[in-house]
């Protein structure tokens, strides 16, 4: 490797498989190379169309791994032959440059790409491998362990078969990777739960492949003992008017050290590799339904800031007195319409992602009603962080039939709502959206959801409201009450949701403009 004219710049002459031999210049932003004794290379129509379809160049940043390989062959055009096919094949050694390319337009997938360089000496080889992996990881955020979790039977029953097509990606960027393939429901929850400071701390982050339901099961997994917040008040308070609000949650899991792992945090990250039925989160978050996508984002140690719902069951029945429970959500926590959808959509997962069109069907026909609810929305625009604990905060009160109750943290984009619930949701302003869908003839909620699916603005209707807030309460008569949180169910008739903001880190960057 020669320098050239600049400290930051290197060139040297080195074999690209299926290419030739080229001039490699090595800058402080990337890598490129062109093909040496061009001259020689215009009688071959086929071969010179094919070299200009070739990429010449590859940013750092698109570049994921990098990979000496030892001796082996590197195929050169046959720049006499007037065909690439009847190319010659050399032995050398070799290293590949493992990378990838962004899509041109919004929402499109990354693909992958690599190009295998040669050389007879080997110590060329080696140091332009060292020079390549000292170029690329400058950025200390890129993940060295994680922890993976693998739903079998997510989505289409593909999420085994999805991490086989990114493990190879995982193995390339030297990333070692402990998975477990879940056996049954919560059996991610159980697992993280109990993992001490230490074992929990030898992790750069988690990772779910599956749908959101496995997130949010990793996710509770994560916080239930690691996040100690005030509860938000419940019903009962706000009916008293009583400005106290002790009360913590208390699921310590009992360990043999003292626990140091709380969020929110800056270092631990949590990933999601797409393999469900809707896969919102990883829409939302990264622009993209992707496998590969996801999980380069993971690879290149992506961070973004993610809003939590904190959810406080405070009775699953009107008459019940047992003690509350919480529950946190990334995505979404809806009643009524919602409730219903994920209710009845259990008894088809057979049925991969068409059971939500069938169950959406069913419950729309049975128009589930709730009673009673209340917004504990701050009036004013310019709501704070944890408004509820503030002498000045109004709560806004509705009471009344309602077909659906919604509460959107995230934009919540999917294939039946490409824009999402709400499309102007951020990831971690510290606020949820609040949807309440009043009672109204079914014509007139139908073309709601279709506006859903169209893309168009599903507020426009007068019977729909729409709070931007920081925390409500939830109280209805009905002793089969049914919330979908992130995909999974959660019996309850009261219910208290405040945002925590930021309280995770996502591996992503979040949707590309």
């Amino acid at each position: 490797m020669e320098r050239n004219g600049s400290a930051s710049t290197s060139t040297s002459s080195l074999f690209l498989d299926r290419v030739g031999e080229v001039a490699v210049t090595l800058d402080p932003d990337g890598l490129s190379w062109k093909p040496i004794d061009r001259e020689s290379s215009g009688s071959s129509c086929l071969c010179m169309n094919y070299r200009l379809k070739t990429e010449n160049r590859i940013e750092f940043s698109n570049v994921y791994a990098v990979e000496l390989i030892d001796w082996g062959l590197i195929e050169d055009a046959n720049r006499n032959s007037g065909s690439f096919f009847s190319g010659n094949k050399f032995e050398m050694y070799r290293f590949v440059v493992h990378g990838f390319h962004r899509g041109k337009t919004h929402g499109s997938p990354w693909t992958l790409c690599e190009y295998t360089f040669g050389h007879k000496d080997m110590l060329i080889c080696q140091s332009w491998v060292e020079h390549l992996i000292a170029s690329t990881n400058n950025d200390a955020v890129r993940p060295k362990s994680l922890l993976v979790f693998v739903h079998p039977l997510c989505g289409k029953g593909n999420g085994v078969k999805t991490w086989e097509t990114v493990a190879p990606i995982f193995s390339h960027a030297k990333v070692q990777t402990e998975v477990t393939v879940t056996q049954r429901a919560g059996h991610a929850f159980d697992c993280i739960a109990s993992l001490s400071h230490r074992e929990l701390s030898s992790f750069d982050g988690i990772v779910a492949v599956g749908g959101d339901g496995l997130f949010n099961e990793v996710l509770n997994g994560l916080l239930s003992s690691r996040h100690d917040a005030p509860f938000p008040p419940s019903p009962q308070e706000l009916d008293n008017k009583s400005d106290k609000n002790c009360q913590h949650l208390n699921n310590d899991i009992s360990r043999d050290e003292d626990v140091k792992v709380s969020f929110p945090n800056d270092w631990f990250r949590v990933g999601l590799i797409p393999a469900g039925s809707t896969d919102a989160i990883v829409i939302s978050t990264t622009g993209t339904r992707d496998p590969v996508t996801s999980a380069l984002h993971i690879i290149l140690g992506k961070k973004v800031s993610l809003d939590i719902a904190q959810v406080v069951r405070w009775k699953t029945s009107p008459s019940s007195t047992e003690v509350p429970s919480v529950r946190y959500a990334a995505s979404f926590a809806g009643y009524g319409f919602y409730g219903d959808v994920i209710k009845e959509s259990e008894g088809y997962r057979w049925m991969g992602p068409k059971r939500y069109d069938f169950a959406g069907t069913v419950a729309f026909l049975k128009h589930s009603i709730c009673n009673d609810f209340k917004d504990a929305a701050q009036h004013s625009a310019d709501v704070a962080v944890s408004p509820i604990h503030s002498q000045d905060s109004r709560w806004l009160e509705y009471k009344g039939r309602f077909l659906s109750v919604g509460a959107a943290i995230i934009s919540c984009r999917n294939e039946r709502a490409p824009k999402g619930l709400v499309a102007e949701a951020h990831l971690a302003d510290g606020f949820l959206h609040l949807i309440l869908i009043k009672d109204c003839p079914h014509p007139l909620y139908l073309w709601h959801l279709i506006n859903l699916k169209r893309g168009s603005n599903p507020f426009d209707f007068t019977f729909v409201e729409h709070h931007k807030t920081t925390a409500f309460t939830f109280v209805s008569s009905h002793n089969e009450s049914v919330w979908n949180v992130d995909g999974e169910i959660l019996q309850a008739c009261q219910v208290s949701v405040q945002v925590c903001r930021g309280l995770i880190n996502l591996f992503a960057s979040g949707p590309e403009v």
